[in-house]
């Protein structure tokens, strides 16, 4: 498998964009993004699509993090375009059981959306970036963490910049984040000059001494909404949204030990607002958008096999 390859599939997921994707148990699943809509679930053994429990809200706009038998989902918008709200709690939901539930309240005060969440092996989850009011204004460089088990909330020093729509990955006691716009830049003012607010710097929060620092090499293709996953230690980062109408196809790869970017194969399909998942040593992605916005939302999944 020398390059991506869109899959033909017993069935079909819902469209949807600025989705989950997360892989559990050797099977993925699609959910959240605009509207509410079914749980999309694939089989990559047999490459069928079968369908789950839809959420008890609109959800969207998440990076989904699997806690257990758990997937839970933080940093969650919900509501319409341009003024979305934060959602007030964790929502999580059980796939052995196909049940959502309720988590643990978020702080008033640090409610958002659009932003980047991971879990460490210390067992937190830890929650960077976002936006306040949806598209409208206020992007943030908070960082925080959550405790599962207890649901205690802790805030950490701030990133090095303000972002949304944007991944992180936790590679090697180092959390990395990076790609993603300041859309709150625009205050409310003009919504097509918040696809131009991009930025290169990639934030860097090392565990070790609990401090922030900019690392010396940027993201070389501005984008943000892009779906992240982490094979053979390194960062890969998947197509995204700027400026122009059409969403990206590049694949930026960075290696945290060599300190430098480089790019692998290209989607066969321009896309944006979804995640990536990481199984059997490859990386899988689907659905979102193939424009800058909403439309055309997608239901294709393309795989490529990652070599070290």
């Amino acid at each position: 498998m020398a390059g991506w390859v869109t899959l033909d599939c017993d069935g079909a997921p819902h469209c949807r964009h600025e989705n989950g994707f997360a892989c559990f148990e050797g099977k993925f699943y699609l959910f959240g993004g605009r509207r509410v809509q079914p749980i999309d679930i694939f089989d990559p053994q047999t490459n069928t699509w079968t369908h789950g429990s839809p959420p008890p809200k609109e959800i969207h706009h998440f990076q989904p993090v699997i806690v257990g038998a758990q997937i839970w989902l933080l940093g969650t918008m919900t509501g319409i375009f341009p003024r979305e709200t934060p959602l007030e709690t964790v929502f999580i939901y059980k796939p052995g059981t196909d049940r959502w539930l309720e988590g643990p309240e978020i702080p008033k005060s640090r409610r958002r959306g659009a932003s980047g969440c991971a879990l460490h092996s210390d067992g937190w989850i830890y929650v960077v970036g976002g936006i306040v009011e949806g598209h409208h204004a206020d992007t943030q460089a908070w960082f925080d963490r959550i405790q599962p088990e207890t649901g205690e909330w802790q805030i950490l020093p701030d990133a090095p910049n303000k972002r949304d729509h944007a991944p992180c990955a936790i590679v090697d006691e180092k959390l990395y984040f990076f790609g993603g716009r300041e859309t709150g830049r625009h205050n409310g003012t003009d919504y097509n000059a918040l696809f131009f607010a991009t930025i290169g710097d990639v934030d860097v929060f090392d565990f070790a001494t609990h401090t922030w620092s900019v690392h010396a090499q940027p993201l070389p293709i501005e984008t943000a909404a892009g779906g992240t996953g982490v094979l053979g230690g390194k960062i890969h980062y998947v197509g995204g949204e700027a400026g122009r109408m059409e969403a990206f196809t590049e694949m930026q790869i960075f290696d945290p030990d060599a300190g430098t970017w480089s790019m692998g194969a290209p989607l066969n399909r321009a896309r944006h607002g979804t995640n990536c998942c990481v199984h059997d040593d490859k990386l899988w992605i689907a659905a979102g958008s193939g424009a800058r916005g909403g439309e055309p939302e997608l239901t294709s999944i393309e795989v490529i096999a990652i070599k070290d």
